[in-house]
């Protein structure tokens, strides 16, 4: 079994993102954490459906359901 890589996602640590997920789903917030899977942590998480905007504060977003991922904060 090939050995999993991690994402190169040292760049977008602390920077505000948003990401589109399956099932039309879209979250922004600023990225905390990832692993080697991609699955993130998003800390002052809102997600956005429609109108309609929750604020669901730190999450766990798995990266198999990430279908885009888009930097907001200027990124270096």
């Amino acid at each position: 079994m090939s050995k999993a890589h991690p994402p190169e996602l040292k760049k977008f640590m602390d920077k505000r993102l948003s990401l589109k997920l399956n099932a039309n789903r879209r979250v922004t917030g600023v990225l905390r954490g990832f692993d080697p899977f991609m699955n993130l942590v998003i800390d002052e998480a809102v997600e956005e459906s429609g109108q309609d905007k929750n604020n669901i504060g730190m999450v766990v977003i798995r990266g198999n359901s990430i279908i885009l991922l888009e930097a907001l904060d200027r990124v270096v």
